[in-house]
């Protein structure tokens, strides 16, 4: 059962919790507010009250059912779950059965379900206590971007002193990618539109690159090529590389509506065992090990969150028109 779909006993006071939800696959407008039962933590889940929520690339791909590939997950013809949202930041509210780490009044963050809504589960393998002297909606934009950031990064065995090109720098993933690979020791170049060169800068880049006007592969060559924009061809790519260097290729923003660029990841991948630099891909997962690690690296103060604006949960129309206009320079945030 859905956890929207539970009702918790202390729900209904008031027609229970706000939600931000769409009942039909769309652009912004589709999205509205409804009172909802509160969801319950089930085995080995925790109850977050949100006190903020990330807004990234995968809530609107959720919403508009785009890639059409992805709806074999989020349900063919209109969404299975009317909810939306996965960064969370929050305090526990409540603790499912073999819940070990958390209790209740815990401060967490990390990925859940519904994250637009005043209370979401999410497992206890997708928490971890949020990071000391930043603000809620700070560490709710660090889950799903910081993680693939770094797994990126990993799949690329980033290396100090390599350098390393990040396509799309400026983005949820790339700002944090262009931090987490300056901390690795790398020598980082990004590419952006010439409008966020300076926010790209100010993240720690060596060089950046205006895309519209000049070419990566001028700049090369490089040990790393991380591809968040998803718009280079693989040649161009290679190219840009050492002649043993490696391209890991993340999303697919630039790719069609069936697959969303799918097929050019597959396509590296089946090329790369038949030439001496390496192509792969990777799709990137939350989990607990991850954000602990990345906790540490905030608290550090080796990389910050690249909070950009906050808007209110009844305003998220407006958060994710924001983000699908290509405003956003790093990270949104909703506060309930």
């Amino acid at each position: 059962m859905k956890a929207q779909q539970r009702a918790h006993p202390e729900a209904q006071p008031f027609g229970g919790m706000r939600a931000v939800v769409r009942e039909t696959y769309g652009g912004p407008d589709v999205l509205g507010e409804r009172r909802l039962p509160r969801p319950e933590a089930g085995a080995k889940e925790v109850l977050v009250r949100v006190r903020a929520a990330g807004v990234d690339r995968g809530a609107w791909h959720v919403m508009t059912g785009l890639p059409y590939l992805g709806r074999i997950a989020f349900g063919i013809g209109k969404p299975r779950d009317p909810g939306l949202g996965m960064d969370l930041a929050g305090i526990v509210e409540a603790v499912g059965p073999g819940v070990t780490t958390f209790s209740v009044g815990d401060a967490v963050f990390g990925s859940g379900r519904g994250a637009f809504a005043e209370y979401a589960v999410a497992p206890e393998a997708k928490l971890a206590s949020k990071p000391a002297g930043i603000t809620f909606e700070q560490a709710a934009i660090v889950p799903v971007s910081a993680v693939t950031a770094l797994q990126g990064l990993r799949a690329g065995r980033v290396k100090a002193g390599q350098k390393v090109l990040i396509t799309g720098a400026s983005g949820g993933v790339g700002s944090y990618a262009v931090q987490l690979a300056k901390a690795f020791g790398a020598e980082v170049v990004g590419t952006c539109s010439s409008g966020k060169m300076d926010f790209v800068r100010s993240l720690g880049a060596d060089r950046v690159i205006d895309y519209a006007s000049e070419d990566f592969v001028d700049s090369g060559p490089f040990h790393l090529i991380l591809d968040i924009a998803g718009n280079p061809r693989i040649r161009r790519m290679r190219r840009a590389l050492t002649a043993t260097g490696t391209a890991v290729i993340t999303g697919g923003e630039g790719g069609g509506s069936f697959a969303g660029g799918l097929e050019r990841q597959v396509g590296a991948i089946m090329l790369s065992p038949f030439i001496k630099q390496r192509l792969t891909m990777f799709f990137g997962v939350v989990r607990a090990g991850e954000l602990r690690e990345l906790a540490e690296l905030i608290e550090a103060g080796k990389i910050t969150p690249p909070l950009d604006r906050t808007f209110k949960l009844n305003q998220a129309a407006d958060a994710l028109r924001y983000l699908e206009d290509g405003h956003a320079r790093g990270k949104i945030a909703l506060t309930a």
